[in-house]
């Protein structure tokens, strides 16, 4: 099969994993599993065992249970991230904890696999993060373009915006797709034959961001033992993409703001100015023009990120586009585990519809994936989805209308909005990525009090 085939590639040479799990004998059986595919594995009971390890041994991978102990999978996450923020990161939970899960991607975590975990999903994931390491820059787009009235007002403004200088900032929910719109903006702007680099703000430490960013020269700093170059001027006049730019400390803001100004930077410990010449964007999941009001992020440089804004809406309310999205997830993992698949069953279908997906996009293509991997016949059943997933649609054993259900979920969406914005509808129609007078027809359809 393909996947033993990209292992065999990956594993000439001796590949090493930090397994941490408390549970000895699950433990002991992912690590003798992965030794039979030829990685060498470390075992450790604790999150304490596991930051001994981190401190004085080098590993290319860390797969950490969510619940140990004394601590947390996030904690373990955090730990190797100080230590070396490039070494993806695993996140084994239950799927009740799919929020953590989540919130563990916004952390920097590479990936997250739900419990009963499959041996063959376990393999796929951890060849998938070791390459991914090896060659960082081999990621290619797959951005999707939907066909509902948000999708297509975000490709218009993505095309709108691609060819010029301007300042892109993206907003959105995590696991919406915010950096596929970056790359999207990327490769229809003047800067597409450079390369593309993104950086997950939220990983770095305030210790090691100004080193990642604008790098730093030997001896500038304990540690600092050779010269790095930064990601600005790695990057040349391709794109740099700052995602959860608003986790930045506020001296790094500081240089940031500086840099987009002055178009030029500095090495830690270097009097040697270089230009920057790449195209900025950044994005968030977070409110930065409260935080900026509030003084928890600096408003000048809110303003300098923020000269057009595109707001990635969540799964949840482009409802219509869920199905296009399910099925090219479905070819996707069909045609990586060799499996021919012909589509979803309607009994799937209608949880997939009525579910609320947390955690957008990328818990969507989870769960299609791990799907695939358990599907033996033609169509996905409901069998091989996560029961969880019907747990918490709301469906019941009676014919749902669909309709219906959708009406209801979008009126609890736009008066939820209205809460927030306080009945601003101006603020409730930008939250919810549609405008005034589409916001007014749905309120009217939907017999909701002005």
């Amino acid at each position: 099969m393909i996947i033993f085939k990209a292992v065999k590639e990956l594993l000439q040479c001796m590949q090493k994993i930090l397994i941490v799990d408390d549970d000895t004998s699950f433990g002991m059986m992912v690590s003798g599993y992965l030794k039979k595919k030829g990685l060498e594995t470390v075992l450790a009971g604790s999150f304490l065992k596991a930051k001994d390890h981190l401190e004085h041994e080098s590993f290319d991978l860390v797969l950490t249970d969510h619940r140990l102990p004394d601590g947390t999978g996030l904690d373990v996450l955090d730990k190797s991230k100080s230590v070396a923020a490039d070494i993806p990161v695993i996140l084994i939970t239950a799927y009740s904890d799919i929020r953590v899960a989540v919130d563990a991607i916004k952390k920097g975590a590479f990936e997250y696999i739900t419990k009963p975990v499959n041996a063959e999903e376990l393999l796929h994931v951890v060849t998938k993060a070791l390459n991914n390491h090896q060659k960082p820059t081999s990621l290619i787009s797959e951005y999707i373009t939907g066909e509902g009235e948000e999708a297509l007002r975000m490709e218009e403004h993505i095309r709108l915006v691609a060819p010029t200088e301007v300042a892109v900032l993206i907003q959105g929910e995590s696991g919406t797709g915010k950096e596929y719109v970056a790359r999207r903006i990327h490769e229809l702007s003047s800067h597409s034959s450079g390369p593309f680099v993104a950086v997950d703000c939220g990983a770095l430490t305030s210790e090691i961001a100004s080193s990642e960013l604008f790098g730093h020269v030997k001896g500038s700093f304990t540690g600092a033992v050779d010269n790095k170059t930064g990601h600005f001027e790695s990057v040349g006049k391709g794109t740099i993409f700052l995602d959860e730019v608003g986790n930045l400390s506020y001296e790094v803001q500081m240089k940031l703001l500086r840099a987009i100004q002055e178009r030029r930077a500095r090495r830690l410990g270097s009097n040697t100015e270089f230009s920057i010449d790449a195209r900025i964007i950044t994005a968030t999941n977070d409110d930065l023009r409260t935080s900026a009001l509030e003084g928890t992020f600096r408003e000048d440089l809110y303003h300098r990120l923020n000269e057009f804004q595109i707001l990635v809406p969540p799964l949840r309310a482009r409802r219509g586009d869920l199905l296009k999205y399910a099925n090219y997830f479905l070819d996707k993992a069909a045609g990586e585990f060799g499996k021919e698949i012909k589509g979803f069953s309607n009994p799937v279908l209608k949880i997939f519809e009525s579910y609320e997906w947390p955690g957008n996009i990328r818990e969507l293509r989870n769960v299609v994936r791990r799907s695939v991997l358990l599907t033996r016949g033609d169509f996905i059943e409901m069998e091989s989805i996560p029961p969880e997933l019907s747990e918490n649609s709301g469906v019941t054993g009676k014919e749902l209308n669909l309709s219906n259900a959708r009406n209801a979920t979008e009126k609890q969406l736009i008066e939820e909005a209205l809460l927030k914005t306080r009945h601003n509808k101006s603020e409730t129609a930008r939250l919810l990525g549609m405008d005034r007078k589409t916001l007014y027809n749905k309120m009217q359809k939907l017999k909701i009090d002005y």
